[in-house]
C-alpha cells in the first residue's frame, strides 16, 4: 500500500503527471537507451517508432498510481494486469536489477519535463509508486521463472527449424525442435514464446508469437503473419526476417512458453473468437480440446479480410471434426462484411476466448456484454500497449 503521507501527494499530482506522461516517457526512453544501448534489444523498433512503447509505459504508470489511491480498477482485475505484464517480462528475460535502471531514468524524466514543480516531497511520493509497482512485478516474475524452470540470467534455448509451411497469404508456420535433443517444454494451450533474432546489423530484436498447436509431438509451432507498415509505420522487422531469411535447417533462440490466456480445465462450452493471425492461440486451444475432451462443445468464430488471408483454416476444420459438437462461423470483410456479434452462436454459460486487433476485441466484448456475457467469462490476449489496460 502507498504510505499515508504519499497518498494525498499522488492524488494531487496525478492529473499533472498524467497530462505530461507522453512527454515524460519520450524523455525516459531517449535518455535511457542513449546511455544504455544494450537495453535497446529489449524494445521493439516498430513500437518505438510508432510511439506504442511510450503508450504502454504511460498506461502502466497511470493505471498503477490510480489503483494505489483507490480510484482504479477492481483489485482482482488489476492482479490480472500484473500477471499479464509479468508473463510478458519473463518472456523477454527481464531481470530484477533492470528495474533499478528503469526507475532511475523514469524519475529523472519526470523532473526534466515538470521542472521546478517537482518538489522533494513529490519526487519521493512518485518514487514510492514506482517501487511498489516494481516490487510486485519482481515477486511475480520470480515465481513464473521458477515454475518454468528458468534461470533469468540465461533464459534462452536453441531450436532447429524443422519445417516451414505457407498457411495463407503473408502467413507461414515454423515447426521448431530443441537443438539439444531434449523434448520441447510443456505448455498450456494459449501461451506464447519469444523469438530472439540476431539481425544482419548485429542487433538483436525480440518478438512474441503464440504457439499454434497443442502440446505434444516433441516440437513447438508458431504461425507468423508478415506485418505491413501502414500510415507511415515501418514494416514488421522480425516478421519480415522470419518470412524472407529463415528456412528449414536454420536455428533460432526461443524463450520458455509464457502467457496467462490459457484454457481453463472443465467441460463448459467454449466460444473461440479471433481475427487475423489472432487465430493462433485458438488453434492451439481447439487442438488440445480435440485431443483431451472431445465431448466439450466448441464454437469457433473467425474474421479476416479475404479467404486467402485466413490462416490455419484446415487445422481448425480437422480438429473441429474430432469433436462431438463443433460450430464454425467465418466473416470475410471483402465479401460478407464485418463480424456481427449478434449472429455469433452463443452456448449457455460459454467461456469466451478472444484474440485479434484491439478495436475488434473491444467491439466483440461490447456485443457479448449486450448479450449478457459477464466479464469473468471473457478472456483475451493482447500484444502491445493495450496489455496494460483493465
Amino acid at each position: 500500500m502507498l504510505s499515508a503521507t504519499s497518498v494525498p501527494v499522488v492524488e494531487a499530482t496525478l492529473p499533472v503527471v498524467g497530462a505530461h506522461l507522453d512527454a515524460i516517457t519520450s524523455v525516459f526512453y531517449e535518455s535511457m537507451l542513449t546511455e544504455n544501448p544494450e537495453l535497446t534489444n529489449l524494445f521493439s523498433r516498430s513500437a518505438q517508432a510508432t510511439g506504442e512503447q511510450r503508450q504502454a509505459l504511460a498506461g502502466a504508470v497511470a493505471a498503477f498510481a490510480t489503483h494505489l489511491i483507490g480510484a482504479g480498477p477492481d483489485p482482482v482485475v488489476f492482479e490480472h494486469i500484473i500477471d499479464r505484464i509479468a508473463h510478458r517480462h519473463c518472456a523477454l528475460g527481464i531481470r530484477p536489477e533492470q528495474y533499478t535502471t528503469v526507475g532511475k531514468y523514469l524519475l529523472r524524466a519526470v523532473g526534466t519535463v515538470l521542472g521546478d514543480a517537482v518538489t522533494p516531497e513529490i519526487a519521493a511520493a512518485w518514487d514510492e509508486v514506482y517501487w511498489l509497482f516494481a516490487a510486485r512485478l519482481i515477486g511475480r516474475e520470480a515465481r513464473i521463472y521458477a515454475q518454468a524452470g528458468v534461470d533469468d540470467t540465461d533464459p534462452w534455448r536453441d531450436y532447429l527449424v524443422i519445417n516451414k509451411v505457407a498457411e495463407a497469404d503473408d502467413t507461414v508456420s515454423l515447426l521448431l525442435a530443441p537443438v539439444d535433443g531434449e523434448p520441447a517444454p510443456p505448455f498450456l494451450p494459449g501461451q506464447y514464446v519469444t523469438i530472439a533474432v540476431d539481425l544482419p546489423d548485429g542487433s538483436r530484436q525480440l518478438r512474441q508469437y503464440s504457439l499454434s498447436q497443442a502440446p505434444g509431438g516433441g516440437a513447438l509451432r508458431i504461425t507468423v503473419r508478415r506485418v505491413r507498415g501502414r500510415d507511415g509505420a515501418p514494416d514488421g522487422l522480425i516478421s519480415g526476417f522470419l518470412h524472407d531469411q529463415v528456412e528449414a535447417g536454420d536455428k533460432l533462440r526461443l524463450s520458455q512458453p509464457y502467457g496467462d490466456l490459457v484454457l481453463r480445465p472443465g467441460d463448459t462450452p467454449l466460444l473461440l473468437v479471433s481475427a487475423g493471425v489472432g487465430i493462433t492461440p485458438m488453434a492451439a486451444i481447439l487442438d488440445h480440446v480435440a485431443r483431451t475432451t472431445p465431448a466439450r462443445e466448441v464454437v469457433a468464430v473467425h474474421a479476416d479480410r479475404t479467404p486467402d488471408r485466413h490462416p490455419l483454416r484446415a487445422d481448425m476444420s480437422v480438429n473441429g471434426a474430432r469433436l462431438r459438437s463443433f460450430t464454425s462461423r467465418v466473416w470475410y470483410e471483402d465479401s460478407t462484411g464485418r463480424i456481427d456479434v449478434d449472429e455469433i452462436p452463443l452456448p449457455a454459460e460459454a467461456e469466451v476466448y478472444l484474440c485479434g486487433p484491439v478495436p475488434f476485441m473491444r467491439e466483440v466484448r461490447a456485443g457479448l456484454h449486450r448479450r449478457g456475457v459477464p466479464d469473468e467469462r471473457i478472456r483475451y490476449e493482447v500484444f502491445g500497449s493495450e496489455q496494460w489496460r483493465a
